[in-house]
């Protein structure tokens, strides 16, 4: 029965479209098909039909469920069978062969350089398996679905060309593909040359070249750095030649940026081969010279660098991207920077820029943050026009693995079915296949602006790190490793043999290589100083109370006739009256004037998370709808896009339901396009949780590290409000903890007015580094939450607010000061008019680090009596600004003054979840801090 069904479903997966085709053309003309078809479909209109209908209009789909029945039944040679009819059955079980090796040939193709299990011959790719015998070969079929022949040819010549195509050391999965027209493409292109690889002596030579320096250099690094970690390329050098390839090749497809992204297997080969980083800075790096000379430095397998490649075609920037070892993590911060270079370009096309992500065979199939990135392959907001995915598969995983144990797929590249791309296998001991490949991806790329797998399967001749010792588990294995020649070796023996080069011509290939790495010995120069922080070469000045007017006008305008919803057409004419002075400005508004501020001088602003357009707490809506609309593409207005003439780009995308993902390419983005507020927003803070890898080694280390730098904004929407704990805290205390150097920025402003001095600063300071925004929730609508035109056209930013209620010819009396950040403070100000402590100030702190140690001096200082400082939170004592801050306030206190928290106990969660116990547990808190 399984047979069976594996036989139906070849037929309807390749031969349907071929059966209708013969039936419709003898349907408008039974002279147009061969005799064998014409009898068998003269045949079958004479039978009678189920239903006993007639058969003059007969319906395509039981004709075509025909030949399934007949793809069913065994072929029994005793029974007599009229002739027309048996070679159409016959006819039937050759396409379905046919549609077998375009299915599954890939795993009878000769892949593994290894050889180090054997064969599992499938019967589905015999003859046999459909009923065909001996006798058969040598009988003529047609080919009318094939790209191999020009006329119908035996059954030999098929069953050969099939093996040749699909069986051969490059395969090839393009079945699972819904678009008929990309399945045609793909036949075309491997059966017309049999997938074989047809390149000229120069190229041959190139290939061999790319090799040997792959080779050389990883010998050169395993003598002359004994024992350090390298993670060594040995066993994949065949990676040079495809990425060499997937450069040049692609200049000739009009690229000319290349971004990379990999783990540390084979790095330093590729940044020295491919991206051009000088070998003296690698040989600099093994000897402990530290060039960078960057705050906290990274190991030099984890370094990126970029260059500019010169091609036939013109000059290509090669970029790989730095990696910490979170393997895969790379591969969204990828897609973000070739998105925000295509941005970038006058045409703001993906063509020109191709996103390369590198796996591994275990990293693939194992990391989430694989599909993550998948999923943002084609939408509208981080497309990138697709892909080309390199799966450097060594056959193990890790060391101690055994490779059964690795994923529960059939192939590690099974994953990116999800997105229906192809999926190239070759055998990394055939070069000449793997550039083959390479060509296949990228113009298969620039036909669909699809993503597209090669799966580089190869070996790994170290264990994990050279000191490993992997046959310890995998004996079975490294035996056949040891007995390997090395890929090099056994193409130069090939191009001997062919005669295209000389036995000392591929010495000479070597010595070259030799002296080349002997010499970058000679070149002590230490790398030059490379950059990557680049500002503005102008600074804005904040508009004038008029400009802000005009702009909140044009923003808060709706076209003639757009019907909105009734909530949020109450929320426009709110904003109406905001811009006619009539009231004053909301959160909401704030927000929206600093992007519309920084638009109308020609900035671009990009904001994107899971409720980005409209809001987690609806206090947005940049993207209107009209409720008359009839279908999805109609109707839909973006205010912001029409804030100034010569305006910046306004980009808000609802991404996908990913925090990893998404978060790694807006930081990529962010590194690239200097020229872009580069916003990402969690739906609720806790949520950048699933984010914590990016947070923890690109956004807060990477410039230490890498010295790369970013402007990155994070809004967190943060605050206790009863809700449980999984929507309560951003964490405020992780940021906290992970600051120093100035690598970042965290607030949590309080008032609309600080918000857009935040943001404007954020885009316009020379000093560029991420910016950490604890958001509100409940403070978005608070009626003291608000803030005026002035203040807007005035101020600036502000690390400390003073106490604005305070009777300020108390101060000389004052010996309580309570300090907070967030919403609190309105609750502790709330408390304070009901319950009489007037003379008591409250301060906010709305930049917590760099924390205002100068700011809360010069406050402390407007209280001479002082003797309690009381820091009140309505975080647990052990999350929330609490540690950090302490020692930041005592190094501040006044002489003889004391400083205590006010504020409920540790709690291993968040936050209750209980709305009693939380109303309860936060009163207390907010009345402690006033307690005498």
């Amino acid at each position: 029965m399984l047979v069976r069904e594996h036989q139906a479903s070849f037929l309807f997966g390749g031969n349907a479209p071929y059966v209708e085709e013969q039936y419709e053309q003898y349907l408008s003309n039974p002279e147009s098909v061969t005799n064998e078809w014409r009898d068998y479909f003269d045949a079958l209109s004479e039978t009678p039909a189920v239903d006993g209908s007639d058969r003059d209009d007969e319906p395509h789909a039981p004709v075509v469920s025909s030949f399934v029945e007949l793809a069913k039944r065994p072929y029994d040679h005793s029974v007599p069978h009229d002739g027309g009819l048996a070679l159409a059955r016959k006819q039937v079980a050759v396409q379905t062969l046919i549609a077998a090796f375009r299915t599954i040939g890939t795993r009878n193709a000769t892949l593994d350089p290894l050889l180090w299990t054997p064969p599992r011959p499938l019967a589905e790719l015999t003859p046999a398996y459909y009923g065909l015998t001996a006798t058969d070969m040598t009988t003529k079929f047609s080919t009318a679905d094939t790209y191999f022949f020009d006329e119908d040819a035996t059954l030999q010549e098929i069953v050969a060309a099939l093996e040749q195509t699909y069986t051969g050391t490059l395969g090839a999965e393009f079945m699972h593909l819904s678009d008929a027209g990309e399945r045609r493409w793909w036949q075309m292109r491997l059966e017309s040359t049999r997938a074989r690889p047809s390149f000229t002596s120069a190229e041959k030579s190139r290939f061999l070249d790319r090799l040997t320096a792959a080779e050389g250099l990883e010998k050169y690094l395993h003598t002359r750095y004994v024992g350090q970690k390298r993670f060594s390329l040995e066993g994949g050098e065949s990676l040079i030649v495809l990425l060499d390839e997937l450069v040049r090749y692609g200049a000739s497809k009009k690229l000319r940026s290349v971004v990379m992204g990999m783990a540390h297997r084979g790095r330093l080969n590729v940044l020295v081969n491919i991206a051009g980083k000088p070998l003296h800075a690698l040989f600099d790096e093994f000897d402990g010279k530290n060039a960078d000379k960057l705050p906290e430095g990274d190991v030099k397998y984890h370094k990126g660098f970029s260059s500019i490649t010169q091609t036939e075609d013109g000059p290509v920037e090669v970029v790989l991207a730095f990696n910490p070892s979170h393997l895969e993590i790379v591969n969204p911060v990828v897609q973000g920077m070739a998105r925000a270079k295509a941005d970038a370009s006058a045409s703001r096309d993906t063509d020109s820029v191709l996103p390369v992500e590198i796996h591994g065979d275990a990293a693939m199939s194992g990391q989430g943050v694989v599909m993550e990135t998948l999923s943002l392959s084609y939408t509208r907001g981080h497309g990138t026009g697709g892909t080309v995915h390199i799966l450097v598969n060594n056959q193990i995983g890790f060391t101690t693995s055994d490779p059964r144990d690795t994923r529960s797929s059939f192939y590690a590249s099974d994953i990116v079915k999800m997105i229906e791309a192809p999926v190239l296998h070759v055998n990394a001991d055939d070069p000449e296949a793997v550039a083959m490949a390479v060509r296949l991806a990228l113009d298969y790329r620039t036909e669909f602006r699809r993503s597209v797998v090669i799966d580089l399967v190869c070996f790994r001749k170290h264990g994990h790190q050279e000191q490993d010792t992997p046959a310890i588990t995998q004996p079975l294995m490294y035996r056949a490793i040891a007995a390997h020649p090395g890929v090099r070796t056994l193409y130069a023996q090939k191009l001997v043999r062919e005669g295209a080069l000389t036995t000392d011509q591929v010495e000479a290939y070597i010595d070259a290589r030799r002296k080349l790495l002997d010499d970058a010995h000679i070149d002590d120069a230490s790398l030059p100083q490379r950059s990557d922080v680049q500002s503005l070469t102008q600074r804005y000045d904040v508009p004038s109370r008029e400009q802000l007017r005009i702009l909140a006008q044009r923003i808060s305008s709706v076209p003639e006739g757009y019907e909105l919803h009734p909530l949020v057409n109450k929320m426009m004419n709110a904003r109406r009256d905001m811009a006619n002075g009539k009231r004053p400005l909301d959160w909401g508004m704030g927000e929206h004037l600093a992007f519309a501020s920084l638009l109308d001088v020609g900035l671009d602003v990009r904001l994107s998370g899971q409720d980005s357009a409209r809001g987690t707490f609806n206090h947005r809506h940049a993207v209107l709808h009209n409720q008359k609309r009839t279908n999805r593409a109609q109707g839909v207005f973006i205010p912001l896009e029409h804030a100034g003439d010569a305006q910046g780009r306004f980009t808000v995308t609802n991404s996908i339901l990913s925090e990893a993902a998404v978060l790694a390419f807006e930081y990529g983005y962010s590194t690239v396009n200097r020229d872009a507020l580069v916003v990402w927003e969690a739906q609720f803070g806790d949520f950048a949780n699933g984010a914590q890898v990016v947070i923890d080694q690109f956004i807060a280390a990477g410039a230490a590290k890498w010295g790369q730098r970013s402007a990155l904004t994070m809004f967190l929407p943060h605050g206790q409000e009863g809700q449980g704990p999984e929507h309560a805290s951003a964490r405020l205390e992780r940021y906290l903890q992970l600051s120093a150097q100035d690598n970042m920025r965290v607030t949590q402003p309080t008032l609309p007015a600080q918000l857009f001095h935040l943001l404007r600063m954020q885009m316009l300071a020379f000093d560029r580094r991420p910016l950490i925004v604890m958001t509100p929730k409940s403070l978005l609508r608070h009626p003291e939450a608000i803030s005026s035109f002035d203040e807007l056209a005035e101020g600036a930013f502000r690390e400390v607010l003073p106490d604005a209620n305070a009777d300020s010819s108390r101060h000389a009396n004052v010996e309580r000061v309570i300090v907070t950040s967030g919403k609190v403070y309105f609750d502790l100000l709330d408390y304070r008019r009901k319950n009489g402590f007037d003379d008591t100030p409250v301060i906010r702190v709305e930049q917590l680090y760099p924390f205002p140690s100068q700011q809360m001096a010069a406050e402390f200082a407007r209280y001479p009596a002082l003797k309690n400082v009381v820091w009140c939170q309505e975080e647990s004592r052990n999350q929330g600004a609490w540690s950090f801050v302490e020692p930041q306030l005592r190094a501040l206190l006044p002489l003889h003054a004391k400083l205590s928290y006010a504020g409920s106990a540790a709690s291993a969660s968040t936050a209750p979840g209980y709305q009693s116990v939380h109303a309860a547990r936060h009163a207390k808190s907010v009345a402690s801090a006033f307690a005498k």
